[in-house]
């Protein structure tokens, strides 16, 4: 009788344990299921004028490069080549930026690289900005430019998060891969995206008018 007794006891004090241990177990969980993931946790901004609009300067002269701007024209005909002279075919921008009627940008630019010198350079996603958001980087100051990045209204509706991302664009990224004959960009692709998100976590500044 006296071991069964113990054998009881020892069974509810076993039982008490795996309960407390289930009940902890459960509350972890709850507070694993309120923690955000690293992707939703919002970018924070430390303004800094300074270092912010010398960030730019330098993200500027990215955009600025061929690789950038022949796709921003002022236009509605992109640019071609190192020196950003009117597309000799004379595509239109289109409504979708894909290009009008039967001449689409896809015809010509496949999903990668065409083989040889100055041959059409590849992207499977390739077009310029849509008619309604043309994104115009040609003959833009950088004072100019900045704002624009930054305006929901001229940048395609993104905030600060979608802005860093669009660093790592399939399209951005084919400027540091534009096929042979054509020169990269002047800062490497993380050079770029180092200044890039230094601009936008510093507060987005625009340099000053000259």
């Amino acid at each position: 009788m006296k071991y069964e007794n113990q054998k009881t006891g020892y069974e509810k004090t076993l039982i008490l344990f795996v309960i407390s241990l289930a009940i902890t177990f459960m509350a972890l969980g709850l507070n694993v299921a309120k923690t955000p993931s690293i992707s939703k946790i919002p970018t924070k901004i430390i303004k800094d004028s300074l270092a912010s609009v010398t960030a730019f300067k330098k993200v500027y002269r990215v955009l600025m490069s061929p690789r950038c701007m022949n796709c921003h024209p002022a236009g509605d005909i992109p640019l071609q080549g190192d020196d950003s002279h009117l597309h000799t075919m004379s595509p239109k921008r289109g409504s979708e930026g894909k290009g009008l009627y039967a001449m689409k940008c896809a015809n010509c630019h496949q999903p990668g690289n065409s083989p040889g010198l100055h041959t059409p350079p590849g992207n499977p996603n390739w077009h310029l900005p849509p008619a309604n958001m043309k994104m115009i980087f040609q003959g833009r100051s950088p004072d100019q430019l900045a704002r624009q990045i930054v305006d929901k209204k001229q940048n395609g509706h993104k905030n600060l998060q979608q802005l860093i991302e669009h660093a790592d664009d399939g399209l951005v990224l084919s400027a540091w891969n534009p096929g042979e004959g054509r020169t990269k960009p002047p800062l490497s692709h993380s050079e770029f995206k180092r200044a890039w998100i230094e601009w936008l976590n510093k507060g987005g500044y625009a340099p000053k008018k000259l």
